[in-house]
């Protein structure tokens, strides 16, 4: 596109021409004058009948605010959490007066020394919210310098399979350390193997200390993961895992408030139970151990529907048919030390909210109350269902020897790479006009490998005639980004 020009020119004429393209008109790009990610295409341009250089650059595209802020915070979320949870520390160190509140982010709060245990409350909130900016430092640094890592070490190198591979490790790590916690409480309690066993000695309005821990840091995390799936990449299933994350919040909260905390410990382990395996498949998937991804695939299928169709099922139905026999219908009032009840509810339903902001208020026990907790636990059964049936079109796959790949989120924004588009835009020189004498020649002959051969009317480059050639190399190099 560019003209050429016969002669060598001197540097003089080279500094000439970099004037001139700084009072150059603007040129006007013509269609298809940018390449896609074959980089097809010279690294510069110059347009007919002007001096102005052109340099191809990556097309960025434009984002909303939200966007933009979303990048910003997922770029610094490591240095936020840290720094918030310093300033939390430091706060409680040197502010005596602080203290009254500090303490309660890292500390359960509620403790009755009578018994040993933990009634609930509003200050809970606290704790939550240090467990969610814990959570949110930890993913982010765990993944960026221990999982991404591993995955470079296992030969993946693209942006996105990196990425993939660091989230499903993650979550491999968060669920074998909250899975067996949550098995090693049910396994030590009175109602092991029991389902009846869940809705005895119902209100007991306090847990013990590994029960609430359990619970709180449990709950953080499906918070935690609401922020997550707004501010990363959305995936193709986006509005299924948000229905998901609200429902298992929202029942994590309802169970905790209802001193429901058996049969959440239990639902807890039933869900978990599955993502070990899954993305534990995953990250074989990407790392290509293709055979072993598909039979941990397969574990991955039987522990499903053994624990979210068939175990799962078993305890809606017990809250169905069980809390009728065994639950006292009514309502009760004040602590465990001083607990009065059963009573009739109070009018209306603004009883049915008490719990979540009166501790010692009213908590009861009807057909209102049990329909309020099975109708959120069918719908999930729903939504596993619906994503139980793309993951039986994986094992299609499979059995065609096509091998396992999740249809439902791992795939979900576009599969393969984004393509990146280039453009060519107008290289602005450098600011300042040298002079001949102030030419590092020596240093540019180092780093180009070209020896420049001096002669009484300027500088002539061995290959290099070009006009343009000398412009980009002298004037428009420091430019490009």
């Amino acid at each position: 596109m560019g003209d050429s020009h016969p002669s060598s020119p001197s540097p003089a004429d080279g500094n000439t021409a970099v004037g001139s393209a700084k009072t150059a008109a603007r040129p006007q790009l013509r269609n298809g004058s940018s390449s896609t990610s074959t980089m097809n295409g010279p690294l510069y341009m110059q347009t007919s009948g002007s001096n102005v250089v052109l340099v191809r650059k990556l097309k960025r595209k434009e984002e909303g605010t939200w966007r933009q802020l979303a990048r910003w915070f997922v770029e610094n979320q490591i240095g936020l959490s840290f720094n918030l949870i310093a300033l939390i520390f430091l706060a409680n160190a040197f502010i005596p007066k602080a203290r009254t509140v500090t303490h309660k982010f890292y500390n359960l709060c509620y403790y009755n020394p009578e018994t040993g245990r933990y009634a609930v409350g509003f200050d809970d909130a606290y704790f939550i919210t240090f467990c969610i900016i814990a959570f949110t430092g930890l993913r982010a640094w765990t993944m960026e310098y221990i999982l991404a890592p591993i995955a470079k070490l296992q030969g993946i190198t693209k942006r996105k399979e990196l990425t993939r591979f660091s989230e499903q490790a993650w979550l491999m790590v968060y669920y074998f350390a909250f899975w067996p916690l949550g098995v090693y409480i049910y396994c030590h309690s009175p109602h092991y193997m029991n389902l009846r066993g869940l809705w005895t000695s119902w209100p007991d309005r306090e847990v013990d200390v590994l029960m609430k821990g359990y619970i709180l840091g449990q709950w953080a995390f499906w918070l935690q993961q609401i922020l997550v799936i707004h501010i990363e990449e959305r995936r193709k299933d986006h509005t299924q895992m948000l229905i998901h994350h609200f429902i298992t919040c929202s029942l994590l909260y309802a169970c905790y408030g209802y001193h429901h905390t058996r049969v959440g410990n239990l639902i807890l382990i039933i869900m978990d139970v599955v993502d070990l395996f899954l993305p534990l498949a995953k990250c074989l998937k990407y790392a290509g151990y293709t055979n072993l991804c598909d039979y941990v695939f397969g574990l991955f299928m039987v522990s499903w529907l053994a624990a979210r169709h068939v175990i799962y099922v078993m305890v809606c139905w017990s809250i169905y048919a069980h809390t009728p026999e065994i639950m006292p219908t009514g309502c009760f009032k004040g602590s465990n030390n001083n607990l009065v009840g059963p009573v009739e509810p109070p009018p209306g339903l603004s009883y049915l909210f008490e719990p979540f902001y009166d501790p010692n208020g009213h908590v009861c026990y009807n057909e209102t109350v049990k329909w309020a907790f099975l109708t959120p636990l069918i719908l999930l059964q729903f939504i596993t269902i619906f994503w139980f049936t793309m993951v039986i079109r994986v094992a299609i796959k499979v059995l065609r020897g096509d091998g396992a790949e999740d249809s439902r989120s791992d795939d979900e924004a576009c599969g393969d790479e984004e393509e990146e588009e280039y453009i060519y835009e107008e290289a602005e020189p450098l600011e300042e006009e040298v002079g001949v004498e102030a030419l590092d020649l020596k240093n540019w002959e180092r780093r180009h490998g070209v020896r420049i051969q001096s002669s009484s009317t300027g500088v002539s480059l061995p290959g290099h005639s070009d006009r343009k050639e000398l412009l980009g190399r002298i004037g428009c190099e420091k430019q490009v980004e």
